[in-house]
């Protein structure tokens, strides 16, 4: 067997699209993007010294890629125990000890318990961010623009100013406004890479307005960014966020 990421991959879809039919609780997952700080503190495996071989890697793997989609999408209440015994279930060919009614009932409970958490946060969230950016609009070197993005100029390059069909270079750091680093290209010491058009709104129109070479600090109001669905774990509904995003070139 050759492993490569898409195969772990596509061998944990099939344990989450056997056992997690039930319900959209949980994203696909073509979604998940490894983070060491997602891997589950439970006891699943203590005894490093059983992965030895190629095979027992991807299988610890899979572990990950599961650990990290549970992790990403958990709830209040979850059970990692009976998580556990429902792969188990699976992979020994074990029926579903539920039935098709009582599981579509539970997911049906929790989704909409998730639902209104999820309803009461966004509702925090948007609070809050329009009260900091009230107050921030006050601030000396804090400019607004017509869609309701501020910024600061912290550098002023004098490059070239990128076009929306441009794939750009930048390093950034981006934060809540409570200060909770959600990402940082500084942080993990290499500039990230994608197309100006591919990102959240407010990317997209700071960076047609910078010079390369120039270093800016965002601040996007949620209906710029993630809006009422938010970002995974880190970035909850109808948050505003704060980047500080230096541009380093156009591919």
């Amino acid at each position: 067997m050759v492993y490569d990421a898409s195969q772990t991959i596509s061998l944990a879809k099939v344990f989450i699209d056997s056992y997690f039919k039930y319900g959209e609780l949980f994203v696909p997952v073509s979604d998940i993007k490894y983070n060491r700080a997602f891997i589950f503190k439970g006891n699943i495996m203590s005894d490093t010294e059983i992965i030895k071989t190629d095979a027992d890697k991807v299988s610890y793997g899979l572990g990950l890629q599961l650990g990290n989609q549970i992790v990403e999408q958990s709830f209040n209440g979850f059970n990692l125990d009976a998580l556990l015994i429902g792969v188990q279930d699976i992979y020994n060919n074990r029926p579903c000890q539920f039935s098709d009614d009582e599981m579509q009932q539970a997911f049906a409970t929790i989704n909409e318990m998730v639902s209104a958490e999820k309803n009461a946060a966004g509702g925090e969230n948007k609070s809050a961010g329009q009260s900091f950016l009230a107050e921030n609009a006050k601030k000396d070197g804090i400019l607004t623009t017509s869609s309701g993005m501020q910024y600061e100029i912290m550098v002023e390059g004098n490059g070239k100013i990128p076009q929306a069909s441009d794939t750009v270079t930048t390093h950034y750091h981006g934060s809540l406004i409570d200060g909770t680093v959600f990402d940082s290209s500084v942080e993990r010491g290499a500039p990230a890479e994608f197309p100006v058009n591919g990102v959240i709104k407010g990317w997209t129109e700071a960076l047609q307005m910078m010079n390369i070479g120039s270093k800016w600090r965002l601040f996007i109001p949620p209906e710029l960014a993630y809006g009422d669905q938010g970002a995974g774990a880190a970035i909850g509904p109808n948050c505003t966020l704060i980047f500080e995003v230096e541009l380093l070139a156009i591919a």
